[in-house]
């Protein structure tokens, strides 16, 4: 005789169905309409972005056309500020990865004096608002002379992004077995040894997540940007809302910029989806 299901049975089996998934799917597609929108319109001229909606494309695919991004590389401000932006954005997350790695790895594993206390003010150090820094530290770097430089973007990107770094690192490398490390220091590995060889490739998913979140946090940051930066060292974000201010109507400009600007960071995500979900999902089971 059939048992009759409960209420909850009947919706944990219908939410493991293949109705859930189309619903993502579907949830998926509408999250992916505004970056389609946006290469479509970059593929349009001014004047059909006038006239019509860029899905007009779909009955009119004469209306293509690469002349808007033959105009943004002539456009000196676009350019300079697009690899301002590399300039800023591949600093700012190796010395985060970097620098995170090896303090995560002390704080863990190695003794010194005052090691918790000192974790403690790097957890207190997350709370901290960017804007409360703000002024402060433009005054500072004024006094040291890189206000206005990549420089100065890029180190007050780092000071930000080592606390969330140090922090993760130091909870993940903590679950490595301690019998792993002993039997490494047995067979006679220093330190650093110990740490390339034998940390570092088993921190390579929460390593890999890290420096996502750090790209992706620098890439599309706009505020540090403005404040530090001056028209020589502006990233692309800065850029841009420097075309909308002068030129309302550029959208010939606006729309392959915005588009350049955004399909990077994705870009990165895509390539190493794999390594983010491994570090997110080795973290959960921690």
């Amino acid at each position: 005789m059939k048992t009759k299901q409960s209420l909850g049975s009947r919706l944990a089996e219908g939410v493991s169905g293949g109705l859930v998934r189309v619903f993502l799917i579907v949830v998926g597609l509408f999250w992916l309409v505004p970056t389609i929108g946006l290469l479509l319109a970059s593929l349009r001229s001014p004047e059909d972005i006038a006239a019509s909606g860029w899905w007009k494309v779909f009955t009119e695919p004469s209306q293509i056309t690469f002349d808007s991004y033959s105009k943004l590389l002539e456009n000196e401000d676009i350019t300079s500020s697009l690899l301002n932006t590399v300039w800023i954005t591949v600093p700012a997350t190796l010395l985060v990865v970097i620098i995170g790695s090896l303090a995560g790895y002390a704080f863990a594993w190695m003794e010194f004096p005052g090691r918790d206390w000192w974790f403690l003010g790097v957890v207190g150090l997350l709370v901290v608002p960017v804007q409360v820094a703000l002024i402060p530290i433009a005054e500072l770097f004024g006094k040291l002379g890189i206000f206005g430089s990549v420089t100065g973007v890029v180190l007050f990107h780092v000071g930000f992004g080592l606390p969330f770094a140090v922090f993760l690192l130091r909870n993940f490398f903590a679950e490595i077995p301690r019998e792993l490390l002993e039997a490494a220091r047995l067979d006679g590995a220093g330190e650093l040894r110990l740490f390339f060889r034998v940390v570092m490739p088993l921190g390579a998913p929460a390593i890999a997540s890290l420096g996502i979140f750090q790209f992706l946090w620098v890439w599309n940051d706009m505020l540090v940007a403005l404040i530090f930066s001056d028209s020589g060292s502006q990233p692309i974000t800065v850029a841009l809302q420097t075309q909308v201010r002068q030129f309302g109507n550029n959208i010939d400009v606006l729309a392959p910029g915005a588009f350049i600007s955004m399909v990077v960071p994705l870009a990165v995500f895509f390539a190493f989806q794999r390594q983010f979900v491994s570090g997110v999902m080795a973290g959960a089971v921690k």
